[in-house]
């Protein structure tokens, strides 16, 4: 910045605020701004941006207790101030010079504030830590981070199970890599670090958050590591006991013993044969489901007409009709 500029701007009418106002109630203005006039809400407008500078620049000053307390004595002083095309230690400092007494001995005093205001030798108002501008829309003298960027996919369950690098394309229609982890569950989201739009003053970038769909499978399903599956088995084989395959995703079958007596739904349990993750690796849950036959021929409606009649008398519904009378 030029060093007229810091006569010349009045950064208490930048923020529309007075002299006087409260550190809370700068920050509260400040931010109530850079809201309207930051650069995300205001894409293209380069208006926006130049306000939105020149709001975080006064901020950066005034919310400075030191910086603030030197700019009002700047600006008190040097009020109707002009500098030379030299600039401040090429001379031209007639006019700021003339509003001190050039009497006697306090010349030589006044003369020694005023450099020292100046900061001569460090190349004058417009270096140093007083004339830096904020950028920052929070204040704090950082340039701005760049907005992250929402991307969606849909996957296959496998792909969820198994992890895959996947191709996605982006918002310039260029294509880029999403590495997808082992164990992704639906909705999730996978972050891709700085991958996001530009900052508007040289801030680190944004990221791309992916956020995940997962196809459902038409056999298994997730429960946390573990993968479910519904088994179908028949009357005679819960009864009598037998020997089952079971599917596996992506693999081979397994083998389970159906113990004799096996009531519907109870669930066998397939050691390591889940999901597998950097958290540990899950289960294959088998839950037995017993089929009923829609359709019997004469002879199979005989045979279980004499079972039936060979059954034990016993309601298999009595201790549930004793407990809901409770």
């Amino acid at each position: 910045m030029a060093s007229q500029d810091w006569f010349d701007k009045d950064f208490y009418k930048t923020l529309g605020v007075t002299k006087n106002v409260s550190d809370a109630d700068l920050k509260k203005t400040y931010r109530k701004l850079a809201r309207k006039y930051h650069p995300d809400s205001n894409p293209g407008d380069a208006a926006a941006e130049a306000k939105f500078k020149e709001i975080s620049e006064a901020y950066s000053v005034l919310s400075d207790a030191e910086q603030r307390k030197e700019y009002d004595e700047i600006r008190a002083m040097g009020s109707g101030a002009r500098f030379t095309a030299g600039g401040p230690g090429a001379g031209g400092f007639e006019d700021v010079f003339s509003r001190f007494g050039q009497q006697g001995r306090g010349q030589t005093a006044d003369f020694e504030d005023i450099f020292a205001m100046f900061n001569q030798g460090q190349g004058g108002f417009g270096s140093g830590r007083f004339g830096q501008t904020s950028g920052g829309f929070r204040g704090f003298g950082g340039p701005q981070r760049g907005a992250d960027v929402t991307a969606r996919t849909t996957i296959d369950f496998a792909t969820a199970v198994h992890g895959e690098t996947i191709t996605l394309q982006g918002e310039d229609g260029k294509p880029f890599k999403v590495k997808i982890p082992a164990g992704v569950a639906d909705g999730q989201k996978i972050k891709l670090r700085g991958r996001g739009r530009p900052s508007p003053d040289g801030g680190e970038n944004g990221d791309i958050v992916v956020q995940i769909t997962v196809r459902p499978h038409p056999v298994f399903t997730r429960d946390g590591l573990n993968l479910r599956v519904v088994v179908p088995v028949t009357f005679t084989e819960a009864a009598l006991g037998a020997t089952i395959e079971v599917p596996t995703l992506g693999g081979d079958p397994v083998k389970l013993r159906v113990a004799p007596g096996t009531p519907s739904g109870r669930v066998l349990r397939v050691k390591g044969r889940g999901v597998t993750t950097t958290k540990g690796t899950g289960d294959l849950l088998a839950e037995l489901q017993i089929a009923v036959p829609s359709h019997l021929d004469e002879a199979a409606r005989e045979a279980l007409e004499k079972f039936q009649a060979l059954e034990p008398n016993e309601n298999p519904r009595a201790d549930l009709m004793a407990k809901a009378r409770r």
